[in-house]
């Protein structure tokens, strides 16, 4: 049976004491969504209480400003913007198979809970819980406002990928109405970078190679000069965006060291390329121009793996 938003919407008058799940490596989506979901419940008089397994970066703390600290013991499970249960991480993988409730968008999408909602025509899942919420027809103040903006603009790239739709502009432009700091948070998220980061940089484009004609680019970090510029998860964000941004270039790739052997590999491409079709080639995926996965091995091997597969799909799309 297909579930809809209003079904959703019952579902959770109908319930309470709320556990809401983001995935691993947090983005602005994931926790914007939870945020905003998290503010809209407990307006209602409901408990609930955000989980990340990893430590929410500082950027993303303000999100969680209006959020009340609950405790309780869960009664319903969500998760939200979470593609694979893999993706919940080491700490939340004890709700692996007690989740009630996935919102998500992403194109391929592995089914884990009981009840999903999987709509992959939205930009973002915050894009959802803006319709979730108005159907609960709980009043968005700015609290969630900031929430729902930060999901939207960090999934689109600041409204400049092309999973970005008229949609999308105008569910943002709804939250300015309702009090989002938009100047403020596309400050926050696009214009300011910690020394740690920009010391990544400089490493990323000394690691830079081309291939497939100049196709293709290349970028890598390894677990040492991570660990040596002393960078956090969120001086991450936007680098894989970086291989993709040079002239002629079809498909950028990021390659990331998590530990010694396990590389996380970050695709971004051009409209033309189906980057969820070649990540799903190591364990992965996510949208048509933005996608990852995981590859074991060496460096070199990882390199000689992703090409192989990106030769193969340029010869067989004949782009």
């Amino acid at each position: 049976m297909k579930v809809e938003i209003n079904d959703i919407a019952k579902i959770l008058r109908n319930n309470n004491n709320f556990y809401i799940l983001t995935h691993k490596s947090p983005d602005g989506d994931t926790l914007g969504s939870a945020g905003a979901l998290c503010l809209a419940l407990q307006r209602m008089g409901k408990n609930a209480r955000v989980l990340c397994s990893d430590e929410i970066p500082e950027k993303y703390e303000f999100l969680f400003d209006g959020v009340k600290n609950q405790n309780f013991d869960p009664s319903y499970v969500i998760s939200v913007d979470v593609a694979d249960v893999q993706l919940l991480g080491e700490n939340l993988f004890c709700f692996a198979d007690r989740v009630d409730l996935c919102i998500d968008h992403h194109l391929l999408h592995r089914q884990f809970a009981k009840v999903s909602y999987v709509e992959s025509h939205f930009a973002a899942t915050a894009e959802i819980i803006h319709e979730i919420i108005k159907a609960l027809s709980v009043t968005v103040d700015a609290d969630i406002a900031n929430c729902i903006y930060t999901g939207i603009s960090t999934d689109t790239g600041c409204f400049r990928h092309s999973n970005t739709t008229s949609f999308s502009y105008r569910v943002a432009a709804n939250m300015i109405d309702c009090g989002a700091n938009a100047f403020e948070i596309n400050k926050i998220m696009f214009d300011t970078k910690s020394h740690a980061k920009l010391s990544l940089e400089k490493i990323a484009l000394e690691s830079l190679e081309f291939f497939c004609k100049d196709k293709c680019a290349m970028i890598s970090l390894t677990n040492e000069e991570i660990v040596n510029s002393g960078a956090c998860e969120s001086d991450f964000d936007g680098i894989a965006a970086i291989p993709r941004q040079i002239e002629g270039v079809l498909i950028g790739i990021f390659i990331k060291e998590e530990k010694k052997g396990i590389f996380k590999v970050s695709m971004r491409t051009d409209a033309i390329i189906d980057a969820s079709k070649i990540c799903a080639n190591f364990n992965g995926g996510g949208h048509r121009c933005a996608a990852g996965g995981t590859i074991f091995g060496s460096l070199i091997d990882v390199k000689n793996k992703i090409i192989s597969e990106i030769e193969l799909y340029l010869h067989n799309t004949e782009v």
